[in-house]
């Protein structure tokens, strides 16, 4: 267990214990070993909800936009912790070669398909970097889904979907292939909406 990804769970316990409690709906679906985990994004304390919801236990590590890993003193809290930069619309190799190696280590990485935030949680077109990730390190992808409303003193539901292992036709996957898998992604993110109790 990373020391500063623990610190910083202690920290804020008590808020995602007791202010904005958290709650894991499915969580018999989620696998052993490595996974690429997908959720919708409404806010930027998404991947808090996600880390709560999961417990302890699971240490999940963050492909986060890379201008957050800029910010004082929290960006040094994030890359100690087990998150990273990436630079959004490009091709960032040091990126991929981050989030493949954790995936290949058996570590869960989480990942926001659509790349950027929904705040009235509609939900947006999915890139096709999951897609790719998932094929080339032969994980599964479970799909997640977090209510855009947080809500305080009341339960905030994150519902886990069923691990899926995507499917290509040879090595390396094609566009049309990444692209087919990442609407299923997003398919299999929205169809979660409805077990998110209110």
């Amino acid at each position: 267990m990373n020391i500063i990804y623990f610190l910083a769970y202690l920290v804020l316990w008590p808020v995602f214990r007791i202010f904005k409690p958290t709650k894991c709906i499915n969580k018999q679906n989620f696998p052993q070993g490595g996974a690429l985990l997908c959720a919708n994004h409404t806010r930027m304390s998404d991947p808090l909800f996600v880390a709560y919801a999961l417990g302890l236990k699971h240490q999940i590590h963050v492909m986060a936009k890379e201008e957050v890993m800029r910010w004082p003193i929290i960006g040094w809290i994030l890359k100690h912790g087990g998150i990273f930069g990436v630079k959004r619309g490009q091709a960032d190799i040091g990126a991929i070669k981050t989030a493949m190696k954790y995936l290949k280590n058996g570590e869960l990485l989480l990942m926001f398909p659509e790349g950027t935030r929904h705040q009235d949680g509609d939900f947006g077109d999915a890139k096709t970097g999951a897609a790719m990730l998932a094929t080339r390190t032969g994980v599964p992808i479970v799909p997640i889904y977090i209510p855009a409303e947080k809500r305080w003193f009341r339960w905030n539901q994150v519902v886990i979907g069923e691990p899926y292992q995507p499917v290509i036709a040879g090595k390396r996957g094609t566009p049309e292939e990444y692209r087919a898998i990442a609407g299923e992604v997003m398919a299999r993110i929205e169809a979660l909406q409805p077990q998110a109790g209110r």
